[in-house]
């Protein structure tokens, strides 16, 4: 038998491991979300209106309310990364669409770096889309 001390730290070790595998854990990691292209347009000279969905890959729905915290655009598709242009939010009226403006400065590839918080997940997810920018 054991002392005490010792029956009190096993009961407690084999509690806690019941207890454990009695609760389910469900924590949704980044990769649990996607970014795609929605829609490329013209909106000027030089500029470029990007419309991009944010996906939960499990469920398949749109995540609205996510917080777009890091932009980058760049021609790194043809094999010009160095060349970027500034990326500005602009208003969708679609659950789960989020559209930027982005300066592309000349026509060709380019790729639209995303960066994003979704409400009660502690992984920053983050996504690539290549669209093609006419002059």
């Amino acid at each position: 038998m054991l002392p005490n001390r010792n029956r009190s730290a096993v009961l407690c070790a084999g509690l806690t491991l019941a207890f454990a595998a009695a609760v389910p854990v469900a924590f949704a990691a980044a990769l649990d979300y996607r970014i795609e292209l929605v829609g490329v347009q013209p909106a000027g000279p030089g500029l470029t209106d990007v419309t991009v969905r944010l996906i939960g890959v499990r469920d398949g729905k749109p995540v609205a309310d996510a917080v777009i915290f890091q932009t980058r655009v760049d021609m790194g598709p043809d094999g010009m990364p160095t060349m970027a242009g500034k990326v500005t939010p602009a208003m969708s009226d679609q659950p789960g669409q989020y559209r930027f403006r982005a300066e592309t400065a000349m026509a060709g590839g380019w790729a639209l770096t995303l960066s994003a918080k979704v409400q009660g997940e502690q992984e920053t997810v983050r996504g690539v889309v290549t669209f093609k920018a006419t002059k």
